[in-house]
């Protein structure tokens, strides 16, 4: 992929996502619990939601960062449930790749395996705050695979963001819109998306109590 263009449009995504983080307007709360809040509101980008979770971790943004970094052969594929693999396609820098995530059948079968490429960049902000930044591309060296429905993340995104006073906790705040594509039953997809959300926080959790105790 070209750099340029690369960088170009992931610093757009990162842009996105620093005004969504901004924005508190327009979002309704579709599930509340255990300290994670999620809410969604309509997205301008494909005829589907914009997610919004929020939650406050026990751990340093370090160690919360070491798990959902996204790195080949890093922990994420270890704990998260919805993850299956992750491989960089191509390294364009150190902070800015080309990557396919893969993902279990869910939602009792429902919903097929599916996989992504992205365009991924991390950023690191002058308080501290780590984010990843993404949305789908295409990539001569990912084509479509046998076995797996090609889903599209729209810019997505996830933020570590250090806590004043409070060293040992983190709030990570995440943004989903994919179009998971297929033939899928909306309210299929309005239930899921919600619920996964909610277990990610709470395996991320864990996975920082088992990785970094």
């Amino acid at each position: 992929m070209d750099p340029a263009v690369a960088a170009q449009v992931s610093e757009a995504v990162a842009a996105k996502m620093v005004q969504y983080r901004r924005d508190a307007s327009g979002w309704k709360s579709c599930r509340e619990g255990h300290g994670v809040s999620v809410s969604w509101r309509p997205s301008v980008e494909f005829a589907g939601s914009l997610y919004r979770g929020e939650g406050v971790l026990c751990g340093t943004l370090e160690e919360v960062w070491d798990c959902i970094k996204p790195a080949a052969g890093g922990l994420r594929e270890k704990w998260d449930e919805n993850v299956t693999s992750f491989e960089v396609i191509e390294s364009i820098t150190d902070t800015l790749c080309v990557s396919r995530t893969s993902t279990p059948s869910a939602a009792m079968k429902l919903i097929s395996p599916r996989d992504f490429v992205d365009l991924v960049l991390v950023k690191k902000y002058e308080d501290g705050t780590i984010s990843s930044n993404a949305t789908h591309v295409e990539h001569a060296l990912c084509p479509p695979k046998p076995g797996f429905v090609r889903g599209f993340n729209h810019p997505c995104g996830c933020f570590c963001e250090p806590l004043p006073g409070e060293p040992g906790k983190t709030r990570v705040i995440t943004f989903f819109q994919t179009d998971l594509s297929g033939y899928l039953p909306q309210s299929v997809v309005d239930s899921f998306f919600p619920r996964s959300m909610a277990c990610f926080y709470a395996n991320l959790q864990k996975a920082v109590k088992q990785f970094h105790s």
